[in-house]
Parts: structure tokens; sequence; C-alpha cells
């Protein structure tokens, strides 16, 4: 039972609420929380189903471009590239650009016949470690931790690694329509690149790049813009890629074709025995299960192929296939 206030205790409780000693309210520190929020956009709140802002099966297309371009770098600089897809997001333009502030080299492409372009990407960990491995330094060492800006000459350095990522660009794509991608302009300054409006949503793909103890990031930064023209391709590309055949399958149809065989006309059998064959000598007569009114058996490679009669043709012997051997 909860005790009760005697008239005294009353008193006391109803002068110290006017002094402001016992609060009637809610707790500060529980008011200050409750308070805290952050704005609500109601015109966005909905966010858009997955496949209006993803590029459905561009996972596809960067894989095989890691593959071409590492294949590149690695005949390029005579050391092992490695490069693996790592993430794809959907994200606004100007967010993505202003989380790189030290970006590294900015390569700006044209995309023909797509409309846009797109940005290459090496962060500053891959564009000092390019830099060492182009120059010559041994990929056993560890990265080297610079925190600068590149200087001109070292972006014209990196130049020739960014218009081989451009051709294995056109490779990747390749399956879908032939792109003719070019290196517009390489930058250091994040500040100075745009190629879609700021709120504008892109497709980011980074890689990750290892060679060595050297690794690093590349981003492949696509306008939804660009690619958008592409999504039916792109959802059917499996299908694409299944109708497809492969460059092996092409080259070992064509040699099948103009690989030698040996026919033979076969006009009878005989059988022997090796006592029978050792006893041959130059003018003995064998005697042929040979039918002239029948057609002769034509074998190719020793296998029955086809029926044909013996005759000549301008002034050769020849045959003339009749029919095929079942």
């Amino acid at each position: 039972m909860e005790p009760i206030l005697n008239k005294s205790e009353i008193a006391e409780l109803l002068q110290a609420i006017r002094d402001g000693k016992v609060q009637l309210d809610t707790d500060e520190q529980d008011e200050s929380s409750f308070l805290e929020c952050t704005p609500l956009n109601l015109f966005q709140l909905a966010k858009p189903d997955k496949e209006q802002f993803r590029i459905p099966n561009l996972d596809i297309i960067l894989d095989v471009f890691c593959r071409v371009y590492a294949t590149s770098l690695t005949n390029q600089l005579q050391r092992t590239f490695s490069i693996q897809r790592t993430s794809l997001d959907s994200i606004e333009f100007q967010k993505f650009m202003a989380d790189k502030q030290k970006p590294g080299a900015i390569g700006i492409l044209d995309m023909p016949p797509l409309k846009n372009g797109a940005l290459i990407i090496f962060d500053p960990k891959l564009s000092f470690s390019m830099l060492e491995v182009m120059l010559g330094a041994s990929s056993e060492l560890e990265s080297p931790e610079i925190d600068r800006r590149l200087t001109t000459i070292e972006l014209n350095i990196l130049k020739s690694s960014m218009i081989d990522a451009c051709t294995d660009i056109n490779k990747a794509f390749d399956q879908l329509l032939t792109l003719d991608t070019q290196l517009i302009k390489l930058e250091n300054n994040a500040r100075l690149v745009s190629i879609v409006e700021p709120e504008a949503e892109v497709i980011v793909g980074t890689l990750l790049v290892k060679v060595g103890q050297y690794t690093g990031e590349i981003h492949l930064v696509f306008p939804f813009a660009t690619l958008e023209p592409l999504r039916e391709l792109l959802k059917e590309i499996l299908t694409i890629s299944t109708q497809t055949k492969s460059a092996w399958q092409e080259v070992m149809e064509e040699e099948l074709h103009d690989i030698p065989v040996t026919v033979t006309a076969l006009s009878g059998t005989l059988e022997l025995n090796v006592n029978e064959v050792l006893k041959l000598k130059p003018g003995d007569i064998l005697a042929l299960d040979y039918d002239p009114n029948i057609p002769l058996k034509v074998l190719v490679e020793n296998i029955p192929k086809f029926y044909a009669v013996p005759g000549t043709n301008n002034g050769n012997k020849a045959i003339s296939l009749t029919g095929t051997f079942k």
C-alpha cells in the first residue's frame, strides 16, 4: 500500500513545486532525445525500385573488363596484375564526387555512339603505385603513402594506361554494340570534372587492382543516361552470349574444313595370311572379289561413306558418286 502524505508533507510538496524544485514536465534529457530528428522529404520518401536505378547485368560487362584490362596491364608493364569487381552502386553524382577530394587520376571518357560519356578514376594509392611500377620500382615493396595531388607530368605518365582502358571498355561492350571510347582529358581535381548535372544518378563500379604488394581501386562512373539506351540489350545479354559463337569455336570450325583426308575407291578386297604375303613376288596374279556390275565403295579415312561407279573424265580415270553408304 502506497504511503499517505500527512498535512505538513503535502504543504512542503506544494511549496517545492512553487519554488521550482520539483519538475512536473518530462525530463529534459528525455525531451531533448525525443526532439532529435532528421529532415524528411516527403517527395522522395519512396525509394525507387532496384530495377529503376540499376542497369541489369552491367556486372557481367564489368567482369569482362576486369579480365581484359588485367591482361593489358600485365602485357604492358610486364608485371602480373589482377583486377576484381568489389561493388556496383547507384549514387548521386555530386555526392560521389564530394567524397573524392583527392581522387588521384580522373580520366574523362567519350563513348560514341552513347551520350554523356563516363569517368575512369584511379584512386591515389593506385595512381602512385602505378607510377612506381611504370618507372621500374619493384612491385614487392609496400604501396607508397603520398598525401598530395598528382602533377601534370605524373598524369601524362598514367595516360597510356588510361588509353588501354578505353580499348578494353570497347572490348567489354563489344557483345552489345561497337563503341569508340576515347580519353578526352585527364584531371587531378574532382571539382573540375562535370559530365552530368550534380543531382543526376550515376552507376559506379569499384574494381580492386593488385600487382605484387601494391593495391588500389579503379572507379568506373557511368551516368544513368549513358547506359539507359542499353537496358534492353543488357537484359538479353545472357541469351546473346549463349547464341553467339565463341572465337575459339569459330577458329576450330574454320580449321576443320582445311584438314586433309584420304579418300579411297575400293574395287575389291583380298585376305591373305602372313606366309602368303611373304611369298609374293613380281608377276603374281591376285584374284579379287570384284564384280564390275556392283558400285564401288568409297572410303573416307577407311570409313565407308559413298557408292560410286568407275569411268573416265577428260582422259583421266575417275569415279561418279551414286549414293551414300548406310
